[in-house]
């Protein structure tokens, strides 16, 4: 045999070799995969979600660390190895998809929205330029026009993007305000503008306190206007400190308003504050990262009224909508602000000599680079249910909110704290036995602060549910409840009180 053809043979056998070796591998990988799926399906998705199973289990860091190996390691694990360490993850966790988990603006997950995560991570895009993420940036500025249409602006106007969190889209809107007032920002920095003063409510979200803190104005220069005694921002008081701030030399430009507080789940006067933004020439944006979803409910959509007069808007769908984590947008009534204030252009990804049109390379309006797809499980779930499935949420949200408030306002030991929510937020303090009677002592409210922090160690290390508390302004520490879970009735509202009464009916303070 001539000495090519021995070669080429050779080469034939270490090429089946090396396929052989890729098959094993395959099937290797594919029976943890799925062995990995079942247990997730199984154990987290429906077995964590029973309302028999705990909300979380609860371990000091010393148990966890004990039952975790949680040090990188030198040597691999085996597969089932892998799968005691999911499993034991899992366990925990805080199981954020049960249904009596009530302690933060987001919960449950949705079964749709979950496969859309899953198809996102196995594809692993990156959403910059259209010739690595087609489908994404195309469902991206699909998804985002919808938005903007909901939110009532004309049609073909503005912009979006998706954000990592209702805090950075707070910040694009500081950032934009600034840009579009003084684009000579973008290349001067701060030291081209005068000194600049932003607006929000003291019970506005951090976020806008933070972000301006981050971007250079100041927090001195973040001023907390002062709410009502149903957390709604005061008109009166906001102009008086945009007069204040002119008087001392400062330059007002931007208000932000919020649509759904964190804690009070308030909605500000939208039409009245964008009133005042004309008057002063100051860019209105409505943070309506939390009430946001109330937009797609024609009986509840009022709340929201005037939003369409807002130059920007934050709304998360991994809220109310029930999107899984994180889902984030920030909207704008404005074309190519976001484009013009942040772009640099870079020469190694957004060439403009492509084959194609480079509009659609929409990263370089983003601060990120490497940006997740975080449209898709919210585009999959709007396919799954249509407008009209996210309707009935947030209606039945609303409903569940009224019945647990009615409930509890005829309940002996409940004493609520606002006497009409507008959102799905319930506040409440509980009033264990040893209290009632006992409001015109002197230390009782001294005393009630203590209650919600025994209550919540006996729901946490019960793992019966989970609510949290907060002390707001002179109101001491009281109960909040939110309601964003489509999946719980009118029988969990009353075992939410019934479990209150029993674990809290012995607390002496």
């Amino acid at each position: 045999m001539p000495a090519d053809s021995t070669l080429i043979v050779a080469g034939e056998e270490r090429l089946e070799k090396n396929q052989f070796q890729s098959l094993a591998e395959r099937s290797k990988h594919e029976d943890f995969l799925r062995r990995a799926v079942d247990l997730l399906v199984e154990r987290v998705v429906f077995g964590r979600s029973s309302r028999t199973s705990k909300v979380v289990e609860w371990a000091v860091p010393e148990e966890i660390k004990s039952a975790i190996d949680l040090t990188p390691r030198d040597s691999p694990l085996s597969h089932d190895e892998l799968l005691k360490v999911i499993a034991d993850v899992a366990r925990y966790s805080v199981n954020t998809g049960h249904p009596y988990f009530v302690n933060q603006l987001f919960s449950s997950v949705d079964p749709y929205g979950l496969i859309g995560q899953w198809l996102t991570d196995a594809l692993n895009p990156s959403v910059y330029t259209y010739e690595v993420a087609p489908v994404f940036t195309l469902m991206e500025e699909e998804v985002l026009r919808e938005m903007r249409s909901i939110v009532g602006w004309p049609e073909g106007a503005g912009d979006g993007i998706f954000c990592p969190g209702g805090s950075i889209a707070n910040g694009y809107a500081i950032s934009c305000a600034r840009h579009y007032f003084y684009p000579d920002t973008k290349s001067k920095g701060v030291y081209a503008v005068p000194k600049l003063v932003l607006f929000t409510s003291e019970l506005a979200h951090y976020s806008t306190k933070k972000l301006a803190t981050f971007m250079g104005i100041g927090s001195d220069n973040c001023v907390m206007v002062n709410c009502d005694e149903r957390g709604k921002m005061d008109i009166e008081d906001l102009e008086l400190k945009i007069n204040e701030a002119i008087e001392s030399g400062a330059t007002p430009f931007l208000v932000t308003a919020t649509a759904g507080t964190t804690v009070f789940g308030a909605f500000d006067p939208l039409v009245a504050i964008s009133g005042l933004c004309k008057k002063y020439n100051l860019w209105f944006h409505v943070d309506a990262a939390w009430g946001g979803g109330a937009l797609m409910s024609r009986k509840h959509r009022h709340l929201l009224a005037g939003i369409e007069l807002a130059d920007s808007v934050t709304w998360n769908p991994h809220k109310l909508l029930a999107a899984p984590q994180q889902c984030s947008t920030f909207l704008m009534r404005h074309k190519n602000v976001l484009k013009d204030g942040h772009s640099c252009e870079a020469k190694y990804l957004f060439q403009k000599d492509k084959f194609y049109d480079t509009s659609y390379d929409t990263g370089d309006k983003h601060i990120q680079c490497g940006r997740r797809a975080d449209v898709l499980k919210f585009w999959f779930m709007w396919k799954a249910k249509g407008s009209e499935g996210f309707e009935m949420h947030i209606d039945k949200l609303f409903d569940n909110a009224k019945y647990f408030f009615d409930h509890i306002r005829q309940r002996e030991g409940f004493e609520l704290v606002i006497d009409k929510p507008e959102c799905t937020n319930v506040l409440f303090w509980y009033v264990p036995p040893c209290l009632r009677g006992r409001e015109n002592e002197p230390d009782y409210k001294e005393r009630l602060h203590k209650v919600a922090p025994k209550l919540k160690e006996r729901m946490i290390k019960e793992g019966s549910m989970m609510v949290t508390y907060q002390p707001q302004g002179n109101l001491v520490n009281f109960f909040r409840i939110v309601f964003q879970s489509s999946a719980l009735d009118h029988k969990d509202m009353v075992y939410f009180a019934n479990e209150f009464e029993r674990l809290g009916k012995d607390i002496v303070v």
